[in-house]
């Protein structure tokens, strides 16, 4: 089930996300023990003391207090040494004879990314992972020399403050090494043991600056982060204060997003917006949603997700609102997500928004302003407008989808879909004709399909209601000039007049007469 869900989120709504939904890990505080706590790291070729940064990286911060605490150091080494690079340590399979264990082990938690604005520079701890983002356990690596080139892709927790700390990092950085990076001689780079001690007691600790921190964004007049890509073709502001950073695709993770925005972590999840861009050619906007509920379909059965709403605001934009229910810890988090589809130039651009429930509204007004500023940059009026607004504006979107959504009707109106876009659209007649009726339609539907959502008997008598309509226009289907758009339209017009209006007008007719 992991793997299904990281699908869906990675693909669908978080796209969202390789896991962009970040829950917390671990809930002991060393805040009532320690004022300020530090770590000592004891080696045989020295000391070792670390600060931490919590504002940046509490979760990582205080694993690594518990672990120290714990005693589960001590004996591991430091099983690879690249001088100019790093040292790396923490891993238990080092306390043993099998090498080509080592720098495979770790506890069986694994800790949410907490990736921050921190740079890689000497003297820096960070946290090593596999390529799964969200994969830490108690390995952590020393920057030798500035690597900023790790930045925002690992975990950055805290760094060594003394000048002792220093000189044993430049002599475990010195040790002999094999071709594998790993020392030759262990005793060296063994960890005797750490040891936790509070700040306090340390008084003649030298002053030490804030950490220099990467200035990747620009920012406009209201202070959101600009994020701008001649590579992907795309440009939008996001929160001022997220973490923005453009994802590197590879093939371990195709499905990842391009680019993801991740917030300051609230009841132990990280709101997240991101956009994912996927090829689209000879596709409509409806094969994209059909494919979107393909996946989504299973945890529906499961009861592991529900669809709230599903609406197209615009011809190439639909826009789909769910809360997905996932354990943490044994715990029950509900998710709430907002996924925003925009099929354009043959491109598929899919915004999405993840938060907790309890916090989703309190974030929703910077998705939309995200969307709001969303530019695709080759074309000539490059803003597309919120879909997020134009719900507000028209209201609840389509009634007719919003009645046959998950049920039987699904696929008719999947078939009706196509058949405008691939058939009435490519004719003068059927485009004029389309305009008119969106006029109209888009007056009242919205209405209609807010009622919908807030009373299913309502739902279902809407549904019955127009499902005679919905298979007289499947005759359109047979058309195949411009001629026959017309021909055929007005017939379908008015047999569709003669149904709703004609008929019941006979019966309250005859009706009347008899009594």
């Amino acid at each position: 089930m992991t793997y299904f869900f990281t699908k869906i989120l990675n693909k669908i709504i978080f796209t969202i996300i390789f896991s962009l939904i970040l829950i917390g890990f671990g809930s002991y505080s060393y805040a009532d023990v320690f004022n300020d706590p530090l770590v000592v790291i004891e080696t045989n070729l020295g000391n070792i003391l670390i600060e931490f940064f919590s504002g940046d990286a509490p979760y990582h911060v205080n694993n690594f207090l518990v672990l120290s605490k714990d005693g589960f150091y001590d004996g591991t080494l430091f099983h690879r040494v690249i001088p100019g690079f790093m040292i790396q340590g923490g891993d238990p399979n080092t306390k043993t004879d099998d090498k080509s264990s080592w720098g495979m082990g770790g506890p069986d938690e694994k800790l949410d990314a907490e990736f921050n604005t921190i740079k890689h520079n000497r003297g820096i701890v960070s946290m090593a992972r596999s390529a799964d983002p969200d994969s830490a356990g108690s390995q952590f690596f020393i920057i030798h020399q500035d690597s900023n080139f790790l930045d925002h892709e690992y975990t950055v927790f805290g760094r060594i403050i003394t000048e002792e700390s220093f000189r044993t990092l430049d002599k475990i950085a010195a040790v002999q090494t094999n071709d594998k990076d790993i020392p030759i001689n262990t005793e060296q780079v063994k960890i005797i043991k750490t040891s936790l001690v509070d700040r306090a007691s340390l008084p003649d600790l030298p002053f030490i600056s804030e950490p220099e921190r990467t200035q990747n964004t620009e920012t406009n007049e209201f202070g959101s982060q600009i994020f701008e890509s001649k590579d992907l073709g795309v440009s939008f502001s996001a929160p001022e204060g997220w973490l923005l950073q453009q994802s590197d695709k590879s093939s371990n993770n195709p499905n990842a997003p391009d680019v993801v925005a991740v917030g300051p972590k609230i009841g132990g999840v990280n709101p997240v917006i991101s956009l994912t861009i996927e090829d689209a050619t000879d596709k409509t906007i409806d094969d994209l949603v059909g494919e979107k509920n393909n996946v989504l379909e299973e945890a529906i059965y499961l009861n592991k997700l529900e669809v709230l709403s599903q609406t197209k605001t615009k011809t190439n934009v639909v826009e789909t609102i769910a809360i997905g229910n996932f354990e943490s810890n044994g715990d029950l988090v509900k998710i709430k997500f907002f996924d925003v589809i925009i099929f354009s130039g043959g491109k598929s651009f899919n915004f999405a928004y993840s938060n907790s429930i309890n916090n989703f509204d309190n974030e929703l007004e910077n998705f939309r302003d995200t969307l709001d500023s969303f530019k695709i940059l080759s074309q000539e009026s490059s803003l597309i407008k919120s879909s997020v607004e134009q719900s507000n504006e028209k209201g609840g979107g389509c009634l007719i989808a919003t009645a046959t959504y998950g049920s039987e009707m699904a696929t008719e109106v999947q078939q009706l879909r196509e058949l405008r876009d691939n058939k009435l659209l490519n004719t003068e007649s059927g485009t004029t004709f389309m305009g008119m009726f969106n006029d109209i339609y888009y007056s009242f539907s919205p209405t209609i399909a807010d009622y919908e959502r807030e009373n299913p008997l309502f739902k279902e008598a809407v549904k019955l209601a127009i499902t005679p309509m919905i298979f007289t226009l499947s005759l359109m289907q047979n058309v195949e000039s411009e001629s026959e758009v017309l021909g055929l339209g007005l017939s379908i017009i008015a047999l569709n007049l003669g149904m709703y209006l004609g008929v019941p007008t006979i019966v309250i007719i005859g009706i009347r007469k008899k009594f």
